[in-house]
Parts: C-alpha cells; sequence; structure tokens
C-alpha cells in the first residue's frame, strides 16, 4: 500500500423534516433537522488519529435578492445579529477522529427544528486540530479561519426545507486535501508536520445517491476479502471522489449526484477491475462489486 494521504470523507447529513400529526400547534414553517457525521476508510499506516473540536454549525436561509456577487462576497455574521440570514444547527464543542467514521458509521450533530425555505451556505466552526502519529507524537495545527469565521460551503443548488418533506445535504471533508503532511512521510521520523486547509464539498442529497459493495479475490476457490482496496469513481473521465475497502472488503461512497460513473477496483498485487456505466440512482444505494485475482 502506498504511504501517501488517501480520501476521507466528513460527512455531515443534513436531515430536514417536519411531523404530519403535530400535536404540540408547531407551525408549518418549521421542520427538523438533524446533523450527522461519516467518513470513509483512511490506509494511512503511520497517522492514528486525525482530531477536529466542532464547537458551532449554522445555515444560511436564503434571502430572494441576494444575487450570485453577493454569495460569494458576503461579510460574516453572527446568527443572533438581528437581520442575519444564519440558523445555528448546533452550538456546543464535538471532538471528532475522523478516522474513527469509516463506511457509512455516523455520529449525530444536531436534531433541531428550522425555518422553511432554501439554503445556500453552510459554516462549520472548528478547533483544537491536531494529527497524531502511532508513535504518539502529535501535531497541534492552525486553523486559518474555521473558528473565526467557520469553514464555508457553498450548496449549488440551494437545498429546499419544507414543512411535511424531506432533504439530506452531505458534506464531504476530505482529509487527504485538508490535511497537508510537511517532510518525507515514508517514515514517521521523516514527517516534519501538517498544514491543514480544510476542503469541503456539498452534495445535495434529494439528487444524490449512494454506492457500495464487496472487493474479494479467491484463495483455494475460496472468496477472501480485500482490505485496502482503492475505489476509483468517474465521471465523464473526471476523478470524482475515491474511497478504500475496509478490513471485510467492504466500501461505501455517499453523496454521489444521480447518474453514470466508471468505477475501478485496484490493489498493488492484484489486477485492476473497472465497471463501466455504473448507475447511480437519487436516494438510493447501488450495489458494485469486484473480484481482483493475483498478478501472475
Amino acid at each position: 500500500m502506498k504511504n501517501r494521504f488517501y480520501g476521507i470523507l466528513l460527512v455531515i447529513g443534513l436531515l430536514f423534516s417536519a411531523s404530519c400529526s403535530d400535536s404540540d400547534g408547531s407551525s408549518q414553517d418549521m421542520g427538523t433537522l438533524r446533523v450527522q457525521l461519516t467518513d470513509a476508510p483512511f490506509p494511512f499506516d503511520l497517522v492514528a488519529e486525525a482530531n477536529v473540536t466542532i464547537f458551532k454549525v449554522d445555515a444560511r436561509l436564503k434571502r430572494d435578492d441576494m444575487n450570485a456577487e453577493t454569495e460569494e462576497g458576503m461579510e460574516d455574521n453572527e446568527g443572533e445579529n438581528s437581520g442575519s440570514p444564519f440558523v445555528v444547527l448546533m452550538e456546543e464543542e464535538l471532538q471528532v477522529n475522523l478516522l474513527e467514521l469509516t463506511n457509512g458509521s455516523t455520529q449525530n450533530l444536531a436534531d433541531i427544528e428550522i425555518p422553511q425555505g432554501t439554503y445556500d451556505l453552510v459554516r462549520v466552526f472548528v478547533r483544537g486540530i491536531n494529527v497524531v502519529l502511532k508513535d504518539d507524537t502529535t501535531y497541534d495545527l492552525k486553523v486559518p479561519s474555521g473558528a473565526q469565521s467557520g469553514i464555508k460551503v457553498f450548496i449549488k443548488p440551494g437545498i429546499v426545507v419544507a414543512g411535511g418533506l424531506t432533504a439530506d445535504l452531505l458534506l464531504d471533508f476530505d482529509v487527504s486535501r485538508s490535511f497537508i503532511p510537511k517532510g518525507n512521510i515514508k517514515s514517521a521520523n521523516g514527517i516534519t508536520g501538517f498544514n491543514f486547509k480544510p476542503v469541503i464539498k456539498a452534495s445535495n442529497m434529494s439528487v444524490a445517491g449512494t454506492l457500495g459493495g464487496t472487493v474479494t479475490t479467491l484463495e483455494e476457490e475460496m472468496a477472501v476479502a480485500l482490505e485496502g482496496v482503492q475505489i476509483s469513481i468517474f465521471a465523464a473521465d473526471t476523478l470524482n471522489t475515491t474511497t478504500f475497502t475496509d478490513v471485510d472488503g467492504n466500501y461505501s461512497v455517499m453523496g454521489l449526484l444521480a447518474g453514470s460513473y466508471d468505477v475501478s477496483a485496484e490493489l498493488e498485487g492484484y489486477t485492476m477491475q473497472s465497471e463501466e456505466g455504473v448507475e447511480i440512482t437519487a436516494g438510493n444505494k447501488t450495489v458494485q462489486d469486484f473480484e481482483l485475482l493475483l498478478v501472475e
């Protein structure tokens, strides 16, 4: 397995719903928001932990008169300020080791009613960032803006929250691009630190689905699970994302926009396998298994 950083997902699933049998008289212009975390496998054999402390998450309710230029160049506004379009979703400290959340495992962040409407931006406020190597060496990282103004993630198109309906938003936190190692990453002694440059992508789950499956090989005519297989997903010949199989040979990728993808499975010492035209359907899971053979 190559000693380099691979893709890892920090997923924040935003599940908006409203009760159709509301007995306490709640207004129909409110929906319920639940926030969850998940991650993808991270087979970097020198790293034990990649820790992030999330202490606040909020979302921006889009105004009808807000144009694209205003969206991109907006001044920061706190949710409690008069006239602010931001709605606080969560405001308490939660330390997360991103490497513990893999292949669909989730952790709830929030469950709260919010006004209905279109939300076009989420801000994730973080601090206490550090990386711990397996030899217990710890590197504390500077947060460029996540503690003061939050990590801004634009949602395009915006996600609509409506009473009685459910909408899902997936935030992909790409740790392979967010935690940048310094020095020689082939050995723990060669690493001199990390830079933190957060990269998060938003996917509207109302038009997205999940891809998952199992990768095996044959040993004495028995199917044996393969760990650490790189799964690469391409859209129109462009790499969309990657993930890796776990100890049981399973993989899962959430937040893929509905459409057709080419998927490949690759592990050193085995022949690469590919499948073209794998269809992803919104709101559903597509299963694509692979069987790799040893290179002769």
